[in-house]
């Protein structure tokens, strides 16, 4: 585990070890939080949803919105929406799809590939930045806003045991 200011770094050992952090996190979630998902194809953006997701309760299927652009949950009182915008060519797209709405009325926002939606995306209050390290994985936690920082600061500390 590495943190630097607000930021918290956390290497990934495997699959499980990206479940857990994602598990983790869903205990720290508030409602109205916009956390990007950034990181190459395969480097675990999905799978730390999955983890989130199944921390929250969530029993059924995940699947990445690649195509569908969003996945919508409702879990006991909280809303996640998950976005995937890999497919666009070109940030109008996101108007386009008509998708800001989403961003409104508190649900938690969970989005891979943001930079694909260029400056119409609501901005970030918390950064995860996923890496292919090694055999592992690599998880950086940036908080952008004070939403950011106190959602990192209730991470539970027992996530240090996933590095």
């Amino acid at each position: 585990m590495h943190s630097d200011d607000d930021s918290l770094t956390l290497s990934l050992s495997d699959e499980a070890a990206t479940l857990a952090i994602g598990a983790r996190l869903a205990q720290a979630l508030a409602p109205g939080l916009v956390i990007y998902l950034e990181g190459d194809l395969g480097s675990g953006k999905t799978t730390l949803v999955r983890g989130v997701l199944r921390g929250l309760g969530w029993q059924g299927n995940v699947k990445s919105p690649t195509y569908t652009l969003v996945e919508l949950y409702a879990i006991s009182s909280l809303n996640l929406h998950h976005f995937d915008f890999y497919r666009f060519s070109q940030p109008e797209e996101y108007l386009d799809a008509g998708l800001d709405e989403y961003f409104q009325g508190g649900a938690v926002c969970l989005v891979e590939w943001p930079d694909k939606a260029g400056d119409y995306l609501a901005p970030a209050d918390l950064r995860v930045l996923l890496s292919i390290e090694g055999g592992g994985r690599r998880a950086e936690f940036i908080p952008v806003t004070e939403a950011g920082r106190a959602c990192l600061s209730r991470l539970p500390p027992s996530a240090a045991a996933t590095s």
